[in-house]
């Protein structure tokens, strides 16, 4: 069935969802997009011309939104911190939400709007692209069969390079207090935690900002966690580094299994199995030859795939795995590596969870 969506947000990032995520699930009859909302009218015009709405069902504001149209859900793409007031209206007109992330600016208001989202009866999700992407999704199928044998510890690299004021986001990050893990960290340790297949129990950070940075804040983490089922993973994540190894969508990843090791590097997945028989590589200056493997098809990836995914859920389907509840377990390792590092020390990031609850 299709569903109908108003959505917020269509300046920044919602320009992306105006000319890309949202056209793709028109096109196949999975939504149809009654209207669009963003307080800035110039930021309207992407809704005109990549949703071809009429000037007519756009608004400035989105409680007349909500009010005008009979919508299933709406797709909320603004800053955290203008989010809170959005999911009440939204949800004081019986609409489910989709999301982007984070959920909140702190994790006792995402659990707070999680509460109300269950005190509701609503359905609520987040949209963790990164995590959907190709390659990852490739991935962590494939830890998720036998082929490999079980899984030991994981490695994520993350280095760009966005020094000079500016040359990420329009500036935005630059005056944040810890934007390599708000904007880059939400996105990374939720896919180590994906690919772990467990939830996070102790997660130690050590975060800087070097001398030659522009950002106000933390741009540089370093971050080891431990995960429920004993796989353990470290992060390397970076915003001033002179050069980008492995930048947005391209991050490396390494999985160590049993039976072989799995890298991705830059949207490349190589599979290096055991050989018992193989003579030591005392000397080793690289790899051995490795398995090229196809990464897996589909017509819809990141958020297109996830508002279809969402879709499906609203019409009484699956739940998707980006539920609001449990992408808490993501803003918690926000949280925990921010906590840490302030700290100097580990973490117990269920705990984290636990008191925030009860706040």
């Amino acid at each position: 069935m299709t569903q109908r969506v108003i959505h917020v947000g269509c300046g920044g990032w919602g320009a992306m969802w105006c000319g890309d995520f949202l056209p793709k699930n028109v096109a196949d009859d999975s939504i149809e997009v009654v209207a669009a909302v963003d307080s800035d009218p110039e930021a309207l015009t992407n809704a005109r011309e990549g949703l071809g709405l009429p000037e007519s069902r756009c608004y400035t504001d989105a409680e007349t939104a909500f009010s005008s149209h009979d919508a299933d859900f709406t797709t909320i793409v603004v800053p955290p911190a203008a989010r809170k007031p959005l999911v009440e209206s939204a949800l004081a007109h019986g609409l489910d939400l989709l999301t982007e992330k984070p959920i909140a600016p702190t994790l006792t208001e995402a659990v707070e709007i999680a509460e109300m989202v269950e005190a509701a009866g609503a359905k609520m999700a987040v949209t963790m692209s990164h995590r959907f992407d190709r390659d990852k999704t490739t991935l962590r199928r494939r830890l998720r069969s036998p082929a490999d044998g079980p899984l030991d510890y994981l490695v994520m690299r993350f280095t760009q390079r966005y020094r000079q004021r500016d040359e990420w986001v329009a500036g935005r990050p630059y005056e944040m207090d810890h934007p390599l893990l708000v904007e880059g960290g939400v996105h990374h340790l939720d896919i180590l935690a994906s690919l772990a297949g467990a939830p996070c129990e102790r997660l130690y950070a050590r975060t800087w900002n070097p001398d030659h940075s522009e950002f106000a804040g933390d741009a540089q983490a370093l971050v080891t966690m431990t995960f429920e089922n004993g796989v353990e993973a470290t992060y390397e994540g970076a915003t001033t580094n002179a050069v980008a190894l492995n930048g947005w969508e391209n991050e490396y990843v390494r999985a160590e299994c049993r039976d072989a090791t799995l890298e991705l590097d830059a949207r490349e997945l190589t599979r290096y199995p055991y050989d018992p028989d193989a003579a030591p590589r005392h000397n080793a200056s690289g790899p051995p030859e490795g398995e090229s493997l196809a990464l897996d098809s589909g017509e819809k990836w990141t958020n297109a795939w996830l508002i279809e995914q969402f879709c499906d859920w609203v019409d009484g389907g699956e739940r998707m795995a980006t539920h609001v509840e449990a992408n808490l377990q993501s803003m918690a390792l926000i949280e925990a590596a921010m906590v840490s590092s302030e700290r100097g020390q580990p973490v117990a990031v269920q705990e984290l969870l636990a008191d925030a609850r009860t706040q």
